[in-house]
């Protein structure tokens, strides 16, 4: 039997300082790890600066052209005046190798999360995403994926059937229901024409948004692809129908003062929801033998937890035959 190692086995307190003073920085042996589970991250304390942030990337997750490309957009975006938060570079360079782990320094910035019941704040945000896809457009990623039903939704269904992760008594429903949902969401990604694909943030919701002096900073990159942008906008928008169209219409006047948005990519927005949550479930299945996992999603792999994924893919399947959202 082959034995697994840990992904993140040998990042000790010592190995984290040692990475950072590799860069010619010194620490004052002041860490803190910040909650991340992707990635290992972690607040560092150096002599007589501000603190900054290290980010070790998970292992055999990216390549590292990958993740350097990550790092391009956001200098790009930051060096246009777009609020992202950018690796730090040290003798030019924005990855880092020490030991067996990469990784990057960050600049340590506050903020609060955005107060989605506050509509200036869609506003400003879609402003924003407005402007960060005005950029994004210009080209696509070379090295980053682009985003896929199959990938999303497809594999994340046959992963979980394969692993047994899923009780034998839902086994068939799961797999019928997934069968079902596929085949709607293709339908209603034909509904939505030619989708125009450009770099996006690809993981834009309340958590990567830090809101300070009225203005958002967009946060950890670590998902970006090329996709469509809608993909972008449709985490901010929750609640009745009525409530979604308001929360639309203030992010649409602001993300209309840089870009145009197709209309027909609403057909997208459940397509999105729905494939998130299968992949969601397939990541959590992907990362169980890293002990962080078990520890922090105890939920997770139980009876119950899979009663209610078939019960809200359920309600997604009767949420994809609803008319999509308009534009008034």
């Amino acid at each position: 039997m082959i034995e697994i190692r840990p992904p993140f086995e040998g990042l000790t307190p010592d190995t984290v300082v040692s990475a950072v003073e590799s860069l010619g920085l010194l620490s004052d042996l002041r860490i803190f790890p910040l909650n991340s589970y992707e990635n290992r991250v972690y607040q560092v304390g150096l002599e007589g600066q501000s603190p900054v942030i290290a980010k070790f990337y998970r292992p055999q997750r990216w390549s590292s052209e990958q993740i350097q490309e990550e790092h391009d957009f956001t200098r790009e975006l930051q060096s246009l005046e777009v609020p992202a938060i950018a690796p730090l570079a040290h003798n030019g360079q924005t990855l880092h190798q020490f030991q067996d782990f990469r990784f990057a320094l960050y600049p340590r910035e506050g903020g609060s999360p955005p107060d989605f019941d506050n509509l200036d704040h869609l506003l400003v945000i879609g402003r924003t995403l407005g402007r960060l896809h005005l950029i994004g457009q210009q080209q696509l990623f070379q090295h980053r994926p682009a985003f896929n039903l199959e990938n999303y939704a497809t594999h994340s269904a046959q992963y979980l059937l394969e692993h047994d992760f899923i009780p034998a008594d839902l086994r068939p429903a799961y797999e019928s229901l997934c069968k079902d949902l596929i085949r709607r969401m293709a339908d209603r990604w034909k509904a939505a024409g030619k989708v125009k694909f450009l770099r996006i943030h690809g993981d834009c919701h309340v958590g990567n948004i830090l809101w300070r002096d009225d203005a958002p900073r967009f946060v950890d990159f670590d998902d970006c692809l090329s996709g469509p942008a809608v993909q972008d906008l449709w985490l901010f928008l929750s609640g009745s129908r009525e409530q979604q169209q308001i929360q639309l219409g203030e992010l649409l006047e602001g993300y209309g003062d840089f870009m145009e948005f197709n209309a027909a990519e609403l057909h997208l927005t459940e397509v999105l929801r729905t494939a998130r949550i299968m992949h969601y479930s397939a990541w959590l299945a992907r990362r169980w033998q890293d002990p962080a996992f078990p520890h922090h999603f105890p939920w997770f792999n139980t009876g119950r937890y899979w009663s209610e994924h078939i019960l809200e893919l359920r309600e997604q399947l009767a949420a994809l035959d609803e008319p999509p959202l308009v534009i008034y």
